[in-house]
């Protein structure tokens, strides 16, 4: 008898689909980390406030992204409520998103005259608003990966690529800052020191051109995935959360690893006091980035050939040892060049855990939360991934931030010249800090089982419900369901 192949399965993507995606996702972290980056070293520059005043900037700057978390739900809610039929349920917040991410982006730069209390009250204010309007920016342009397409592979391979680009979005102000300075007269260049109004000049320049590269995604890309309205209530969104139990290990995985990505908010200060400037800030992104867009690379090909769950903690144990690695290293060599170029190359191979499995992680949670319910909510899955990646960034950069402005590292924007001591402690931020909560954020995802069959079983049962063609969904559906509800008994 003949054999029967098997029909290939539907593509959905084209190369103009990811490429506009991820030249989305690249502006805003170019506009994200322009902020996450700068931001205290402006206003260290401008010398408005007290060396004690300026160690608690970075806990003004994480109350206010606290308190702007709380919107991040309501986002989310608002998504799922109000879909417009004839464009989508996301792309329209993304265009709500670009006037006020480009205004506050600039009015953050603007050495306004104030001091002391008045000072921390504008930052604090400058600071929540600017994280509200980067929301409702961030929370659905995450989401599109989700909708993109209904095939769990095509959207792996999707969030790979554009993890790249958001990688290399993260690291792109280190590039822009320099040729901006270039082109101011009398700027710092590529090894002087930022001046107030250069400052304002990137913002305005990154703000424009990172959000105009977001909004691509609402004009070009296009919400395959169907949906229904759903009217949802606070407790019923907190039931979501409490119901998706893989969406809450990647939220604790995310708190207990809240400083992985400390090392790029300190990124300024490191390069200042170890290179001796802040536009050499490059030598140390592109060391660390060239690694991690390695790893960009290689993360999709690593899950399809183990799964999700082995290359995550894998990653996380590497962070680790690399993080510690690139410290000892450093100090043994005194903070020599040669000795600090390969050592954060090594470091920066962690971050395809830290940028993309997340990302692959919840939108395979938004698939089993509608296997399991008939709901399908990208905007509040979004909203809890936003809310986390907001609130342990800040968390990891006022911790990473608080320790080289302390007395006991004694770092200052505007010296020339810097201890042994202190340079050890920044790097000790830059390094050992990122690397021990690195570890620590491995320990939930070893209870991650959405993977393999199971992940396959759940995605071609949805497929099957939405009269796509997909392979039948076959016994390891039911195995996989009997698995899951004997270890919930448990």
């Amino acid at each position: 008898m003949a054999e029967i192949s098997a029909s290939p399965r539907k593509k959905y993507l084209n190369l103009k689909d990811i490429l506009i995606y991820s030249i989305g996702l690249f502006g805003l972290q170019m506009v994200v980390f322009y902020i996450n980056s700068y931001q205290l070293e402006f206003y260290s520059t401008t010398k408005r406030l007290t060396t004690e005043a300026m160690v608690s900037v970075p806990f003004i700057i994480l109350a206010a992204k606290i308190v702007s978390a709380i919107f991040d739900p309501v986002v989310g809610n608002l998504i799922e409520r109000k879909p417009d039929k004839g464009y989508g349920k996301l792309k329209p917040f993304i265009l709500y998103s670009v006037p006020p991410l480009i205004l506050f982006t600039v009015m953050i730069f603007i050495d306004v005259p104030l001091e002391g209390p008045a000072l921390l009250a504008y930052i604090f204010v400058a600071t929540t608003v600017w994280s509200m309007a980067m929301t409702m920016g961030d929370v659905p342009s995450q989401a599109m990966s989700a909708v993109l397409t209904p095939d769990s592979t095509e959207r792996t391979n999707l969030i790979g690529f554009s993890g790249t680009f958001r990688s290399i979005g993260q690291a792109a102000p280190y590039v822009v800052v320099p040729v901006v300075c270039l082109c101011v007269p009398g700027g710092a260049g590529i090894e002087g020191t930022l001046s107030i109004a250069e400052y304002l000049w990137n913002a305005v320049a990154i703000g424009v051109i990172g959000s105009a590269m977001l909004a691509l995604i609402a004009f070009f890309n296009k919400e395959r995935v169907p949906y229904k309205a759903e009217k949802m209530k606070a407790e019923e969104m907190i039931s979501a959360l409490k119901n998706n139990k893989y969406l809450l290990l990647v939220m604790i995985s995310y708190f207990l690893g809240f400083a992985r990505q400390g090392a790029m908010a300190i990124q300024v200060q490191a390069a200042n006091a170890l290179l001796g400037g802040q536009n050499l800030i490059i030598v140390l992104g592109i060391s660390t980035a060239a690694g991690t867009m390695i790893s960009m690379a290689l993360t999709p090909l690593l899950i399809k050939k183990f799964d999700e769950r082995k290359v995550f903690v894998a990653m996380s144990v590497y962070g680790f040892l690399s993080s510690l690695l690139a410290f000892f290293v450093a100090v043994w060599a005194d903070f020599h060049l040669a000795a600090l170029i390969p050592t954060l190359f090594l470091m920066g191979l962690q971050f395809g855990a830290v940028n993309i499995m997340p990302m692959v992680m919840v939108a395979d949670s938004v698939d089993y939360y509608e296997h399991k319910t008939g709901k399908r909510t990208e905007g509040v899955a979004y909203a809890v991934l936003s809310f986390s990646i907001k609130v342990t960034l800040a968390l990891g950069a006022a911790v990473c931030l608080a320790v080289i402005f302390s007395d006991m590292v004694g770092y200052s924007a505007t010296a020339t010249d810097f201890t042994f001591e202190t340079k050890r402690g920044v790097y000790f931020a830059y390094t050992v800090i990122p690397g021990i909560t690195s570890l620590l954020a491995a320990i939930p995802i070893l209870k991650y089982d959405l993977v393999g069959a199971k992940k396959k079983a759940i995605n071609d049962e949805l497929r099957a419900r939405r009269g796509e063609s997909a392979d039948a969904p076959s016994v390891e559906l039911a195995e996989a369901a009997a698995s899951e509800d004997g270890a919930d008994k448990e």
